[in-house]
């Protein structure tokens, strides 16, 4: 795991001291790789090439990159890791391969030398960003993995390109000292909370999809982001794995589960291997328990796991993961998260998030890295159970107010789109007096206002984007990817949800959060339930294993657990993850809200209506309303742009 940097100069109009340039940009990612840092200059140079290391295969110096591979026609940085590099190598060594190390970054250099790039991609299963120049050819490729959890940002400026991990280290370069905001990013991410590749912040700077590969010469014209875009290419698809998994599907549960207990099995195997010390998250849910249940049957000893427990009831998990963890046998350790720790985190969130990001999970998250990474340099987690096991509560609600929608007649959906929050809210505490005591608060007006402006939407797709969406109007007008994707026809409804989250709410908002998070800490994280051979085999479940009617999700994964727990372990209350935002914005955080939210502010910034977001912060203070997540996004944006635009 590590941060890749650098530049092409298209033009031949070589930069002031290159060198110099070069080990800035690459160092501004030190955190992503602390133990080893390398440059190569290319070309007469022309490219740049710059590499951080965090060493977890082969610490030796034979692993150090940039590396050269054995003829001598390419150099590569490389992010991430390749899972299966040990079948890929014993492949190249049959053909006569040999290596001088025994790092993935190697085998996977030895396969672009003997198959070429796009053959070396479609074999390598991992997770990953690279650069690669070609000596011979005198051109740069780049290439990200297929779910996009490494990320990859290429910029263009008076003819000459950079790229990085984040976009701190583009701003090392003087191309790009003084970033124009891109103004449909700032849309998107007002309506999302995030920003959706291929966009980025700035304008002429955009982050390469996930699955995709960039070949460019280095002779001739130098290209635009538009030209760049063309040019990308896509090596894999979520549409075609869906579709194929559609046409494929197992025709009964047993041949699936045990198709899937399989593929899962190698899945953790292959992330078990490391030089480095390796332990797992362990939260108490179904997707982190099955995962480290697996990972202890795979291990010669005790698997090491690690739980965060939190001051707050509502979000933890604590107790359920150390009765797992009793269970199945590993080497438990319980940390704990402090509230004051966490509240004093949010001012490092626009350094390690250098671009806006609002989602508030981020903030535990940051902890949690940090706590396990004095511990272990590489944890397992069970990211992925969500999207591609019909896990999410937001599911089963869609479904419900799909069939609302569909049974409402027009007339009344436009009358009720007309309805005041007042009515709504008297409606919601009217039908809270008859309801049992545990249920009570669980409808308000805030809601009730949701499930309105959701079943007036005129699709399903529209439906399901509102549901997403936080600011609706003038600074979030323009289409969401979840609008734009193309979806495999023949899909329920249930998995088309899967599929937008898949590629839309998956690569730019939980990746995100967890390769900031992580990296900011030097912690590797690594996802079994990513493995793209797994995700293929999860659009084949047939609908008896995602989500029964009026059920509960990811049954698939709870059969498979149950082979190994008891059912008490498995039927348990899901729990978020998060902070209580809400509360906070009233309470500890109130002064860093009026701060950032106050009408001079918004007004100077020019990209949030500065009256609309006065009125939700007095509705919020009030305690009338709870627009917690909307302005966190301003208040995120606002504590971004003053980090990174007036210093």
């Amino acid at each position: 795991m590590c941060g890749i940097a650098g530049f092409v100069d298209f033009n031949g109009e070589l930069q002031a001291d290159p060198a110099r340039v070069l080990d800035e940009m690459r160092d501004a990612l030190f955190h992503r790789g602390p133990d080893a840092g390398g440059s190569a200059i290319e070309a007469e140079g022309r490219v740049g090439l710059g590499h951080r290391r965090l060493s977890i295969i082969d610490l030796s110096e034979t692993g150090a990159q940039p590396m050269e591979s054995s003829s001598g026609r390419y150099v590569i940085v490389f992010n991430g890791e390749i899972y299966n590099f040990q079948v890929m190598r014993s492949e190249l060594a049959a053909l006569g391969a040999t290596f001088r190390g025994t790092s993935d970054t190697e085998v996977l250099l030895e396969a672009i030398e003997r198959f070429g790039l796009s053959a070396a991609l479609a074999r390598a299963n991992g997770m990953f960003a690279i650069a690669l120049y070609d000596r011979k050819e005198r051109q740069i490729a780049f290439a990200r993995d297929r779910l996009g959890k490494k990320p990859l940002y290429i910029g263009m400026a008076a003819g000459t390109l950079a790229f990085g991990s984040e976009l701190k280290a583009l701003r090392r370069h003087p191309g790009f000292a003084q970033p124009e905001i891109d103004r449909q990013a700032v849309a998107q991410f007002a309506r999302l909370g995030y920003i959706p590749a291929p966009l980025s912040i700035y304008a002429n700077v955009g982050k390469l999809p996930p699955a995709s590969c960039l070949v460019l010469p280095l002779e001739g014209k130098a290209p635009d982001m538009a030209a760049i875009q063309a040019a990308t290419c896509s090596y894999w698809s979520m549409y075609s794995a869906a579709k194929e998994g559609l046409d494929t599907r197992f025709e009964n549960e047993v041949e699936a589960l045990a198709v899937l207990e399989e593929r899962l099995g190698t899945a953790v195997e292959q992330r078990l291997v490391s030089d480095v010390p390796v332990g797992a998250f362990l939260s108490g849910g179904v997707d982190s328990s099955l995962v480290c249940a697996v990972m202890q049957e795979r291990l010669a000893g005790d698997a090491k796991t690690y739980t965060v427990g939190f001051a707050e009831s509502a979000f933890d998990e604590s107790a359920d993961a150390a009765e797992l963890a009793a269970h199945i046998g590993s080497q438990h350790t319980q940390l704990s998260l402090d509230p004051a720790e966490a509240l004093e985190s949010v001012g490092e969130m626009q350094q390690i998030f250098d671009e806006p990001f609002a989602d508030s999970s981020q903030i535990p998250s940051l902890l949690i890295c940090r706590l396990i990474r004095s511990e272990v340099t590489v944890a397992i987690s069970g990211d992925g159970g969500d999207e591609f096991f019909g896990g999410y509560m937001r599911y089963p609600r869609m479904l419900a107010m799909e069939q609302l929608a569909q049974k409402m007649p027009d007339v009344l959906r436009r009358a009720s789109s007309a309805a005041p929050y007042w009515l709504l809210d008297a409606g919601a505490k009217a039908g809270n007096m008859l309801r049992p005591g545990s249920l009570a608060e669980e409808v308000s007006g805030d809601r009730l206002e949701k499930v309105r402006d959701i079943i007036t939407q005129p699709d399903f797709r529209h439906r399901y984007e509102h549901f997403h969406s936080q600011w609706i109007g003038p600074c979030g007008s323009s289409p969401s990817p979840f609008i734009a994707a193309d979806i495999p026809a023949g899909l329920g409804q249930l998995e088309q949800m899967m599929f937008l989250d898949a590629v839309c709410y998956l690569p730019d908002d939980v990746l995100v959060k967890v390769d900031r998070t992580s990296m900011a800490t030097s912690l590797e994280v690594r996802s079994p339930l990513l493995d793209f051979e797994l995700i293929s085999t999860a659009w084949r479940m047939p609908d008896s294993l995602r989500m029964p009617a009026g059920g509960t999700g990811k049954v698939a994964l709870r059969k498979l657990l149950a082979r190994r727990v008891p059912e008490h372990m498995i039927d348990r209350p899901k729990r978020g993850f998060g902070i209580p935002l809400n509360d906070w914005l009233r309470g500890p955080l109130r002064e860093l809200a009026e701060d950032n939210l106050n009408p001079s502010r918004q007004k100077s910034l020019g990209y949030f209506e500065s009256a609309l977001v006065s009125k939700r912060w007095a509705e919020h203070l009030s305690g009338r309303r709870n627009w917690g997540f909307h302005l966190w996004s301003c208040i995120s944006f606002s504590m971004w742009h003053r980090h990174w635009m007036e210093n």
